[in-house]
């Protein structure tokens, strides 16, 4: 996929203000400071289409951005640590659980997970959470140039090993490096597959 338009929509906290359900929607989320803006600033050739910061918890909205008019790329603020309030965190989680349920066009969730490190419980907790509800996600690993060979092999089999004590098989899944722009073509090929199989007006 060859991605020539990408623009911003709208940001908002309530699912009822989304754009109408006339395109698919594939969102991202993962915890805080996982690299997910970095992410969507590769995956769609912009350098701040998403907001980088390096403070964890900056995305605090549901934002939209529409990829060649034909389907729509979703930022979702991150889940676990951030530096808000308890209070604050659960209207986070409120919200964008409300819009993971009831986008009927989502039709793939990107979790992303740093693959620095062990399998953590908050991404664990979320994965299930999804597969309860069967709503269709894979797994993104994250910084994968921040490991040798070896490490990152090492990493992603304990997550498979953890995975697969719950589940008949582990979700697809893909590596990825912003620096070396590993990842970018599996994933829009990936988008493109599920747009061309299941997609109809």
């Amino acid at each position: 996929m060859e991605i020539k338009e990408a623009r911003f929509i709208v940001s908002n906290t309530e699912v009822e203000k989304c754009p109408a359900h006339d395109k698919p929607e594939y969102a991202f989320i993962g915890r805080s400071n996982v690299g997910k803006s970095s992410l969507i600033n590769m995956l769609t050739n912009r350098k701040s289409l998403a907001k980088i910061s390096g403070k964890p918890g900056k995305t605090r909205l549901i934002n939209h951005f529409l990829i060649n008019n034909e389907w729509y790329l979703v930022d979702l603020p991150g889940y676990g640590y951030a530096t808000i309030s308890l209070q604050e965190r659960k209207k986070w989680e409120k919200f964008m659980r409300n819009y993971i349920l009831l986008r009927k066009n989502l039709f793939n969730l990107f979790v992303l997970i740093d693959s620095r490190h062990d399998p953590m419980a908050a991404d664990l907790e979320f994965m299930e959470w999804l597969g309860e509800r069967q709503i269709p996600f894979s797994i993104v690993f994250t910084k994968a140039d921040k490991l040798q060979a070896g490490e990152l092999e090492e990493r992603i089999k304990k997550y498979e090993k953890k995975l697969l004590e719950s589940w008949e098989s582990v979700p697809p899944y893909f590596i990825t490096s912003v620096p070396q722009r590993v990842g970018r073509a599996e994933i829009l090929n990936y988008i493109q597959s599920i747009n061309n199989e299941n997609w109809q007006l």
